[in-house]
């Protein structure tokens, strides 16, 4: 299709068409040549390819991200996991210290086969009732909570900045994505990973059914993982990796001139501070919904009660004998 846009011929823009253009437009374009290009690109970084350890990158880079990006095309087709893997493959067999699976980008491929594998064989994978694999936990339900996570309002710089990039872009790290999933269920929120795997499955690029419901039941410690007093803190971990705040400052502008020493946690900065950098919490940009330091503490005391009375509820009767062997 050609047609006449403000530039000239080509492909109309959104201005064009009657739509603003967006603060922050996605940064990946879909296709089999784009797919193809990035592969490439990616691929000639042998060293890095053969050293990569997936928990080592960072969530907070953007400019450019600090993993590959090749998730939407892998889900889409345009780029073949098969020819993706076998290309790792012989970077691996020419490199004798690469990294190991499950960390490797090779283990980045085994995981997506780990869940469509568990996902072709679980009636219900994507909800909890009647899915025989996943913990039954009385998750609350809050319509305004679900709606401040997925719409950036929840009061932490990091979980905020997260959604929004996830919203803008269509895309987030995978240590963002553990961040706010488990804000929204086990760790402050206390709702149902299903809802969140619903927003997910709005927004995301690489939104993937098995992937996207596996990934959700982990970190909301409903299958697969079970320490669920480990929780992300929406302040530290986003901390950790970028102590200036400049994906915050990014993802969230009204944030942008907040001093580093609050930009995690700016209702703590004095009035004359948030006058300063024109920002006014409770105003301009909302106070914490929940108080972390409070209340995941008391949600893994409901997780454990949630596990326990999970564990008496699949026991068998005290009193049931041991199945007989069949003869065949």
């Amino acid at each position: 299709l050609v047609a006449s846009s403000s530039k000239g011929p080509g492909v109309p823009t959104l201005e064009d068409v009657g739509y603003p253009s967006p603060d922050l437009a996605p940064f990946l374009v879909g296709g089999e040549s784009q797919g193809l290009e990035l592969m490439t690109k990616v691929l000639e970084r042998k060293e890095w390819v053969a050293k990569f350890e997936k928990p080592s990158t960072a969530p907070t880079e953007f400019k450019p991200p600090s993993t590959t990006c090749l998730s939407p095309y892998l889900k889409f087709g345009c780029v073949s996991a098969r020819r993706f893997h076998a290309a790792l493959v012989v970077i691996y067999r020419a490199n004798s210290s690469s990294s190991k699976p499950p960390v490797s980008l090779e283990g980045q491929v085994l995981w997506r086969e780990f869940y469509y594998t568990v996902a072709a064989d679980t009636p219900n994978y994507d909800r909890m009732q009647g899915n025989a694999i996943c913990r039954q936990i009385p998750w609350d339900h809050n319509p305004e909570y679900l709606a401040a996570w997925e719409e950036g309002r929840t009061g932490y710089p990091w979980i905020d900045a997260a959604m929004t990039q996830l919203r803008t872009q269509g895309w987030l790290h995978h240590l963002a994505r553990h961040a706010v999933a488990c804000f929204l269920t086990r760790g402050d929120l206390y709702l149902s990973w299903e809802r969140g795997a619903e927003v997910f499955d709005r927004y995301l690029l690489d939104a993937d059914w098995a992937l996207n419901n596996g990934n959700w039941m982990w970190l909301s410690a409903s299958c697969f993982f079970s320490q669920y007093f480990r929780v992300y803190g929406p302040v530290s971990f986003g901390k950790k990796y970028d102590p200036e705040g400049k994906y915050i400052r990014q993802f969230l502008p009204v944030l942008k001139d907040m001093p580093k020493k609050y930009i995690y946690e700016p209702w703590k900065a004095p009035l004359e501070v948030q006058r300063k950098a024109k920002c006014i919490v409770g105003k301009d940009y909302p106070k914490p919904i929940v108080d972390h330091d409070v209340i995941h503490k008391t949600n893994i005391g409901r997780m454990a009660q949630a596990y326990k009375e999970h564990k008496e509820l699949s026991a068998p009767p005290a009193n049931a004998s041991p199945a007989k062997k069949q003869k065949r």
